[in-house]
């Protein structure tokens, strides 16, 4: 087994720079991916926990909405198109957001998303002792809170990776851990002018990133459970982390220019 030193002093700025920084490697999307999947779970089932609701699973959220349309549930209706449009809404952020930093070549083009989405969730945590999500009102701003900052962080990781990763789409990517598994197991027959070969490195990933979406959903669901929606708190902090390098960063290279000047 080849031994890989601790990372300490520079060499962990460099990483934690790395993971959202402007210029990407294919090993820090993994990376990036792994921890965001990991909260997308948490939130998912900490919502869940919170107001009994999915908060990233748009698919049930819109069969749920035409079963209410149909049952005349009116008020569960409007919590549907609520949820809806304030995913939507997320993304779209998100992408007015990376748009405006990237036509300025800052590094903090897909950090500053990622600033905003700990943000809402520190501010979640700190709502805790006001919210009372046992009332209607405030269960349909948490869950629309919720499902924004899903929609957010679903936009980021999606541009940022050329929308191969989506990292609260769990269907999706087990559909492909299912098309990649049939591809390892087909065997091609001697006739085959294009063999089936399955991508192993695709299959890990994907594997990989649907065990912390599970993970990030016991954590979250057990730490909802036992703070409330204060532990939104424990979430957003290694994002607000991460996020942290590409703005000094930035902040760096314009105190250089402005030195220049």
């Amino acid at each position: 087994m080849r031994f890989r030193p601790k990372l300490r002093g520079p060499d962990m700025h460099v990483y934690l720079l790395s993971l959202i920084d402007r210029d990407r490697s294919e090993r820090a999307d993994r990376h990036l991916a792994f921890l965001l999947a990991f909260v997308a779970g948490g939130i998912n089932a900490g919502g869940f926990m919170a107001v009994h609701q999915y908060t990233s699973h748009m698919s049930g959220v819109v069969s749920a909405l035409a079963d209410h349309l149909v049952l005349g549930e009116w008020a569960l209706a409007f919590l549907g198109v609520s949820s809806f449009f304030a995913f939507v809404i997320g993304a779209a952020t998100s992408a007015i957001l990376i748009n405006w930093a990237r036509q300025r070549d800052l590094h903090s083009q897909y950090a500053i998303p990622l600033l905003w989405q700990a943000l809402l969730l520190a501010t979640f945590a700190g709502s805790a002792r006001f919210a009372d999500v046992s009332l209607l009102g405030h269960a349909v701003l948490v869950i629309m809170l919720l499902c924004y900052v899903m929609g957010l962080q679903n936009a980021m990781i999606t541009k940022l990776s050329g929308a191969r990763i989506r990292t609260t789409h769990v269907t999706g990517m087990v559909t492909d851990i299912g098309i990649e598994i049939g591809k390892y197991f087909y065997r091609n027959g001697a006739m085959a002018q294009k063999p089936v070969i399955a991508d192993r490195a695709k299959l890990a990933l994907l594997t990989i990133m649907v065990s912390h979406f599970f993970l990030g959903g016991l954590c979250g669901a057990v730490l909802f459970a036992w703070l409330g929606l204060a532990a939104s708190f424990v979430f957003g902090l290694p994002l607000m982390v991460v996020g942290t390098y590409p703005l000094l960063a930035d902040a760096r290279e314009w105190a250089a220019t402005r030195k220049r000047a």
